[in-house]
């Protein structure tokens, strides 16, 4: 690491593990911001993927790797590394790169235990080096603009908070029912492969330790129970697809919706990945007969040390694919959608209105996803002290996701005062 003042050399060297899409859109931070940072090595199993992304920025096959492992044992020098890979494929990059002295910046949730969140968190002060975790929602600008209403202090204090993510029927059947992160065991619970971010942001706006937390939730619908009469095993051999809401074949060939997400070979086009996808892959299947298990529906109660309380409510069933938050405080309201934040006082009866749908129609999570790269970029060069997303932070909203799934799991209430 080249080191001045604590403050590192520009440009800031990056190793991508994992050229998923969010990596992608990571990686498109670096391409535009050359003078910053720079790409020195892709790491991804996936061939095709690996070699588009490193093709982009000029790399040499000697800087192409298959496995993270083979990176580290190379001489390429490096500053950071961003991690990207599946859920389950974050604790032993994260750990080998803290023990090279390398800076990671990790796609969310941490690792699939609380063990190992809290021993890349030791493992980073231990050596020294900064880890920033991307919950993207600290960064977009109607959460940003809520936590600083909130802060600002003229509303009192925050009583009671609601906040629903609604994830919408087609990314809950390509994602959580045929996808990556359809089985818990091979990503995570659904609480925290899909809210922990949302956990994040709670505890942000609260700022008060969880006394107990309790939660309820199941897989009552994506399954062999509900399959209708003469729903076959795949979407284009089944007699009821034209009448099912969530048919691959409506959903990929008719509309033509999440096909982003389909590696196209070189000589082959998106029709003809999709013709292939729709007979024989994962994605073709029916979402009563596959082998999901995560849960299509939760709700999750907090109570905190200083008597707020938090509901969070994760439903798969609504056309929508946004969050609503709405926040009762001690002098006023705040109702936000992601695209507008109103507020309420309620001594002056005064309502005000900010808009963020343009920002939210530009791509990248109206433009926090680089947020998240160059609030990470700006710590590394000594700028902040740490990133706002910090491991240390993410910990917090990590446990208590680990734990709403033990209240699901168990049916009781976790007491977190006793632990």
């Amino acid at each position: 690491m080249n080191l001045i003042d604590n403050a590192m050399r520009l440009p800031v060297r990056v190793v991508a593990i994992g050229a998923g899409n969010r990596m992608r859109t990571y990686v498109k931070y670096i391409s535009d911001h050359p003078d910053v940072v720079t790409l020195v090595a892709v790491v991804d199993p996936n061939g095709q993927r690996r070699d588009e992304m490193a093709d982009v920025f000029g790399l040499p096959p000697t800087a192409r790797f298959a496995d993270s492992e083979d990176f580290f044992a190379s001489h390429i020098e490096a500053d950071a590394v961003f991690i990207g890979t599946p859920e389950a494929y974050h604790f032993l990059p994260a750990m080998t790169a803290i023990r090279h002295g390398l800076h990671v910046l990790l796609e969310k949730p941490i690792a699939q235990s609380y063990d190992e969140c809290a021993t890349i968190a030791m493992e980073a002060q231990r050596h020294h080096v900064h880890v920033g975790v991307c919950h993207v929602l600290r960064y977009m600008p109607c959460f940003q603009k809520i936590k600083a209403i909130v802060d600002e202090g003229s509303l009192g204090r925050i009583i009671s908070i609601r906040h629903t993510e609604r994830v919408g029927v087609d990314r809950m059947a390509h994602s959580y029912v045929r996808g990556a992160f359809r089985r818990s065991e091979e990503a995570n619970p659904m609480l925290l492969s899909k809210c922990c971010h949302d956990v994040d942001f709670l505890l942000w706006l609260v700022n008060s330790p969880c006394r107990r937390v309790s939660s309820f939730g199941s897989l009552t619908w994506f399954n062999s129970a509900h399959a209708p009469e003469g729903a076959a095993g795949r979407c284009v051999d089944c007699k009821v697809e034209a009448s099912c809401p969530f048919s691959a074949v409506d959903l990929y060939w008719r509309r033509r919706e999440w096909i982003r997400n389909f590696d196209v070979p070189k000589g082959k086009t998106i029709d003809d990945v999709l013709r292939e996808e729709l007979r024989h892959g994962p994605f073709g299947r029916c979402v009563y007969h596959c082998d999901n298990d995560v849960v299509d529906h939760q709700t999750t109660i907090f109570e905190m040390a200083d008597h707020t309380t938090i509901s969070l409510d994760m439903t798969a069933f609504t056309k929508d694919d946004h969050r609503s938050t709405a926040i009762s405080l001690t002098e006023g309201e705040i109702f936000c959608n992601e695209a507008c934040v109103t507020v309420r006082h309620f001594l002056t009866g005064k309502e005000e209105r900010f808009d963020f749908s343009e920002e939210m129609n530009r791509p990248y999570h109206g433009g926090a996803d680089f947020a998240i790269v160059d609030d990470f970029l700006r710590t590394l060069c000594g700028k902040t002290s740490e990133p706002l997303a910090s491991i240390d932070d993410a910990l917090h909203s990590h446990r208590l996701c680990f734990e709403a799934e033990r209240s699901r799991l168990t049916g009781e209430t976790v007491d977190l005062t006793q632990k």
